[in-house]
């Protein structure tokens, strides 16, 4: 699919992978929205790029579907969903040292983040016979972090998910990647 003219979600847009994403994917003429969870962040980038800035916390289902349905606004539909959000915080005292809140964090972020996008966005890709997601996982979803377990399972767990939708909707004609960076 190409980029020129194509209508796309970069989600942890406001820096990092993120931001570079937005900012080549806009160089190549597609428009985006540009979605963080610090609202300064992403209207800096939308600003930077002539896109669509969004801003809210994808562990909550609510906050994604309100950022689809402000792509779907601004744009008719959407094309492309890059699925970068992400965070890690470490585990200093071992795997277990970390409340089951962080593990549900991370779990909420890395996984169902890009599932619950994926619901709401796949039923008008596969009418369409046309789209892109992609899952930025990390080389942890391949490899184990040492000292940071919940990161490295939720971003195994990411890799599985990715494969999971291309090999259910390849046919339909909606294209599905998994990016797995090393340390940014």
């Amino acid at each position: 699919m190409p980029f020129d003219g194509a209508h796309v979600i970069v989600t942890g847009a406001g820096q990092g992978i993120g931001a570079a994403l937005a900012r080549a994917l806009a160089a190549r003429g597609a428009r985006v929205l540009v979605s963080d969870l610090v609202p300064a962040l992403a209207q800096r980038v939308a600003d930077e790029i002539g896109g669509v800035p969004h801003h809210g916390d994808l562990c909550d289902p609510e906050v994604i579907k309100e950022m689809i349905d402000c792509a779907q606004d601004a744009f008719g539909h959407v094309d492309m969903l890059f699925s970068n959000a992400g965070f890690a915080l470490g585990e200093p005292d071992g795997p277990v040292s970390q409340p089951d809140g962080h593990w549900q964090k991370s779990w909420d972020l890395h996984v169902m983040a890009h599932l619950r996008a994926a619901r709401l966005l796949l039923p008008q890709m596969v009418a369409r016979k046309s789209g892109v997601l992609v899952n930025v996982a990390s080389a942890a979803g391949l490899l184990s972090q040492i000292g940071d377990a919940a990161y490295s399972a939720t971003k195994h767990a990411a890799v599985s998910l990715a494969q999971s939708l291309a090999i259910d909707h390849a046919h339909q004609g909606v294209q599905v990647s998994v990016v797995c960076p090393l340390y940014v």
